[in-house]
């Protein structure tokens, strides 16, 4: 076991390295600079201002090059410094993630129930009404782009019906608990709206495959209730491909929220990552970018550990081939 996870320790070092280099060189190719922004805003600024203040941040020379230099700073654990919040990247990023953490495990554990409960109860009653229900749902919420899903949610819950805010953030900053939960309701349902019909469609398909084995089918000659079946014969073989696609979707919310946080104004990793590119604060962007994609090799990892651990039949030498 110790090989695998050296090897893949070791491509998850290369993805992200070849991950750095085509993000910095996308990023060279956008028009503009930190150093053109500033002389924008101040006209005083002459073209040996410029040219002196461009050599200084090194943005003269080529990407390549920049990149390097900018791996060397991060080999030492330096994240550069953001022009935009006035300080060290590695501070400015603590607290966005945290928060982006917060609104990822929460929408997902809503999908999970949502999705694997849906999904067990279309599965016990194929070519039923609620399995058309659920299915058509399910490819629904899947097609639905986000920012049109979060639009109808402020279109119908904040300006027609005036129950929930459109922001997810109050604007007094003493408010209390409940009050700042009730911004994140818009938010929240938007991101577990989309998870749950990808994890409905998997959970169907996971529970209906599991519904065909032989021991379930013994069980239900025995007269056992659908619940029992489903808790204590199907879920556990069920679970298996469920816990590897739930393992994946955290590290796509944590890393892919960023159009549901730039609509609600909810100042997480993906609005950080949306203000940084629009600011050209590359320091800050490729380290919000090297982030999410950590995210995602991440629970890569975790799936392939906890696909293991739910069927020890597998292993971690076969998971290899």
């Amino acid at each position: 076991m110790g090989r695998i996870i050296i090897q893949r320790t070791f491509g998850a070092g290369v993805t992200l390295l070849v991950l750095s280099g085509l993000t910095f060189a996308l990023l060279a190719l956008m028009p503009g600079d930190p150093v053109d922004l500033l002389a924008g805003s101040d006209p005083r600024m002459t073209p040996d201002d410029i040219a002196r203040l461009k050599a200084l941040y090194g943005v003269d020379k080529p990407f390549w090059e920049r990149w390097i230099s900018w791996l060397g700073r991060l080999a030492e654990g330096e994240f550069g410094y953001s022009r935009m919040f006035g300080a060290p990247v590695a501070d400015v990023l603590p607290e966005a993630l945290l928060r982006t953490l917060s609104l990822a495990i929460a929408a997902l554990a809503i999908s999970t129930v949502l999705g694997i409960a849906g999904g067990a109860l279309a599965a016990l009653k194929p070519g039923s009404i609620f399995d058309y229900g659920a299915n058509f749902l399910a490819f629904a919420g899947v097609a639905a782009p986000s920012f049109w899903l979060a639009l109808m949610g402020m279109a119908l819950f904040s300006i027609t019906l005036g129950w929930l805010p459109a922001s997810a953030l109050s604007a007094d900053p003493d408010a209390g608990f409940f009050e700042r939960a009730r911004h994140l309701i818009l938010p929240i349902a938007v991101l577990a709206a989309l998870e749950t019909a990808a994890i409905l469609r998997h959970a169907r398909a996971a529970v209906g495959e599991a519904l065909t084995q032989a021991h379930v089918q013994t069980a239900r000659s025995k007269g056992l209730s659908d619940f029992r079946i489903i808790w204590r014969h199907v879920l556990p073989n069920a679970m298996t491909p469920l816990v590897t696609v739930l393992a994946l979707d955290l590290g796509a919310l944590v890393s892919g929220a960023v159009v549901v946080e730039v609509m609600f104004g909810y100042p997480g990793m993906g609005k950080l990552l949306y203000d940084a590119i629009l600011g050209a604060d590359y320091n800050l962007a490729m380290a919000v970018l090297l982030l999410g994609a950590g995210a995602i090799l991440l629970a890569n990892a975790a799936a392939d550990v906890a696909y293991a651990a739910l069927d020890p039949r597998i292993g971690f030498g076969k998971m290899e081939t």
